[in-house]
């Protein structure tokens, strides 16, 4: 059953990465995140001129569900990216992971929420796939809970 959500969540993710503002790494990241209620709520990265301005995938689809005020409903992100192709779809072979920035802001979701979150990781191609949770990907993570905000 965790291969099947997590397989949903990355074709989910796949779809909307082809959304992708990315004309300078040319790279497009997707993001998917399943809250609690089943449904499915998507982002794709937004790359800035700056570069340190741009927005990750996962944080626009997070940030997406916080403004739906389901952020602590997270459950679960499927997150997938390659190389942007000339006819909108992304290509490649290597497992696609959040970045630190991205796996700091799953945990503030997941401390808010209670709950660990699964996070599904996959390649553009569709050939690499792996689950890790939260906690694995940062561990002793600083968060709410720290600042003594995670009630």
């Amino acid at each position: 059953m965790r291969e099947v959500a997590g397989r949903v969540l990355i074709d989910a993710a796949r779809g909307v990465a082809a959304n992708a503002h990315a004309p300078y790494s040319r790279f497009g990241v997707g993001a998917a995140v399943l809250l609690a209620d089943g449904r499915i709520v998507t982002g794709a990265n937004f790359e800035n001129a700056s570069y340190g301005l741009s927005l990750c995938a996962e944080t626009v689809a997070l940030a997406t569900a916080n403004s739906e005020g389901h952020l602590r409903d997270v459950v679960a992100i499927g997150v997938t990216g390659g190389r942007l192709e000339s006819d909108g779809s992304i290509a490649g072979s290597a497992l696609v992971t959040p970045c630190g920035r991205c796996r700091q802001i799953i945990n503030e979701a997941a401390q808010l929420g209670g709950h660990d979150i699964d996070i599904y990781c996959g390649s553009a191609d569709g050939g690499a796939f792996a689950w890790f949770r939260a906690s694995e990907l940062l561990p002793h993570a600083f968060g709410p809970a720290d600042l003594g905000l995670g009630d």
